[in-house]
């Protein structure tokens, strides 16, 4: 392929935010998608009497809590990159899905609210970036309120996270006496709430303002110079490669809502991201400059049109260059298919692909062939990307129809949805009820409301409160099923016992310790 095909791969910048629900990850990524140019006006997610909603959270139930449950994708061009945001739900109950996004990306932008510091969410989400090598950018928010001091959220940033921290530029003054930031990257002061011709002052070579300037009356400038001191002298140093390997994390400081520090931060970080990297095989590490396209599945949507009942499956490409129309394989299933119906995504917008390249993320039509993890090649190719990681649900509920009359609207309902991976289907050995397992309260919730507002099927839930699940290997006496150790069978027909609790678990593997049980999330580790 041609070097225009490696310009472009190389150009791809996939990144997705992580943070704690309400540190400002939609309005960071609104911001984003205003300096690329693919909104005019960005709506603040909290602004609901505007009738204006975030871009990224355009489905019904997040529209009216004013939260993300579900990853949006986005894609713009910015100067000579294209970059894809991955905005993922910030809310616990939906951090399966959030871990998924993250095989997706090439790097992560981690939000923290300058007031709050770390929360046990973005902690969570971090160490799975620690744990897959990705590069972590950091955004402290919410700098136009008082909050911790800079210095205080470095030291915390370094001790939770366990991460070597690098300011890349520094606060000046914090709430109502926040005046801007000095930017230690591009050695000048960036001003708060000035016109935009007075908004950069740049420093001399010792780093300081030339001249007669009224910022250097505050004693803030004075203060800000002396950290900047200490940060030079007792700082870490900046390495590229720490960055890229994940044990280095560049800090941001800014105001996402009042649009502070987000295009210093954007170009800082195109500079610094990495462009698409190799993705481990079953055939070894597949370059994404090699010219057979691949690619895997990490998340399947219901409805993103409810007029069309649509299910649209989104698509890491890793390697080659995608075109509409073309026969793609799914190893897991031997099958072929041809990919005539693609989209691009701009949260609820979407327009028709016909190309794209490693790195893209793109949607495409499922006709119920595909599962989340499923990859898919060309030609003679055969090989399989990595497995995705499985959550075991530990939240269960018994499910079925209000009205008797719209079963088919039910189970058709349950089939769709439960492919989106967020909520698992079992079914009991004995009576063949349908049980709903979850890693969180807000999935059922979601669930109801999508089977009423998608489905027209209204659904009754019985909670049968927490249960540990454990997979058996073979076969196993139906007998064994009791109200402490319920026997039901996963989607794929696996048999599956849910446990009341530690203790009856430890009794019935007493008990029968012919039967042999497993957790899928142990076998991933």
């Amino acid at each position: 392929m041609s070097n225009n095909f490696s310009d472009e791969v190389l150009s791809r910048r996939t990144f997705a935010i992580i943070s704690h629900p309400d540190a400002g990850k939609t309005t960071l990524t609104e911001k984003l998608l205003l300096f690329g140019g693919a909104i005019r006006d960005a709506g603040t997610v909290k602004g609901k009497k505007t009738g204006k909603f975030a871009t990224s959270d355009w489905m019904e139930i997040e529209k009216q809590r004013g939260i993300s449950v579900t990853s949006s994708v986005m894609q713009f061009d910015y100067k000579d990159a294209r970059v894809n945001i991955l905005d993922t739900p910030g809310h616990q109950d939906f951090s399966e899905d959030t871990y998924r996004t993250l095989t997706a990306v090439d790097s992560a932008v981690m939000i923290i609210d300058s007031a709050k510091g770390i929360e046990a969410q973005t902690l969570k989400l971090f160490k799975v970036c620690r744990m897959r090598g990705i590069p972590i950018f950091t955004f402290m928010n919410k700098l136009d309120r008082q909050g911790k001091s800079p210095l205080e959220l470095l030291a915390e940033l370094e001790e939770v996270m366990e991460i070597e921290s690098y300011p890349m530029n520094w606060p000046i003054g914090m709430g109502k006496e926040f005046l801007g930031i000095y930017d230690r990257h591009h050695n000048r002061i960036e001003q708060f709430r000035v016109d935009e011709s007075e908004r950069f002052l740049d420093l001399n070579a010792d780093g300081e303002i030339d001249g007669d300037h009224p910022m250097k009356q505050s004693s803030l400038y004075d203060q800000t110079l002396e950290e900047i001191m200490l940060l030079n002298e007792a700082g870490n140093e900046f390495s590229r490669e720490k960055v890229a390997n994940g044990t280095l994390t560049p800090v941001f400081f800014g105001s996402a809502l009042a649009n502070f520090g987000v295009q210093t931060f954007l170009e800082s970080y195109l500079d610094f991201a990495p462009s698409p990297q190799a993705r481990n095989s079953t055939e070894g590490k597949i370059d994404p400059l090699s010219e057979d396209f691949s690619g895997f599945i990490f998340k399947i949507q219901a409805n993103m049109n409810p007029a069309h009942r649509d299910r649209i499956a989104f698509l890491r490409i890793c390697s080659g260059k995608f075109e509409r129309g073309m026969t793609i394989n799914i190893p897991r299933t031997g099958k072929q298919l041809k990919l005539s119906q693609s989209t691009q995504f701009m949260a609820d917008d979407r327009s028709t692909v016909d190309e794209a390249v490693s790195g893209d993320i793109i949607g495409l039509y499922d006709p119920g062939l595909y599962q989340i993890g499923d990859t898919l090649t060309v030609g003679k190719n055969k090989f399989q990307y990595e497995k995705l990681p499985q959550f075991t649900p530990e939240l269960f509920v018994r499910v079925t129809a209000k009205n008797v009359m719209k079963q088919k609207h039910f189970h058709k309902g349950i089939q769709q949805l439960v492919q989106e991976g967020a909520i698992q289907l079992y079914k009991t050995v004995k009576t063949d009820e349908y049980l709903l397992g979850a890693v969180g309260q807000l999935q059922f919730e979601v669930f109801e409301h999508r089977m009423k507002n998608e489905y027209n099927a209204e659904v009754r839930m019985e909670g049968q409160g927490s249960k540990i699940a454990r997979w058996i290997e073979g076969d196993v006496d139906e007998s064994l099923s009791s109200s402490r150790s319920l026997l039901v069978t996963d989607r794929y027909d696996k048999k599956v016992f849910l446990f009341e609790n530690d203790f009856a678990l430890r009794w019935f593997q007493d008990k029968n310790p012919d039967v042999k049980l497993y957790n899928p999330m142990d076998m991933e580790q």
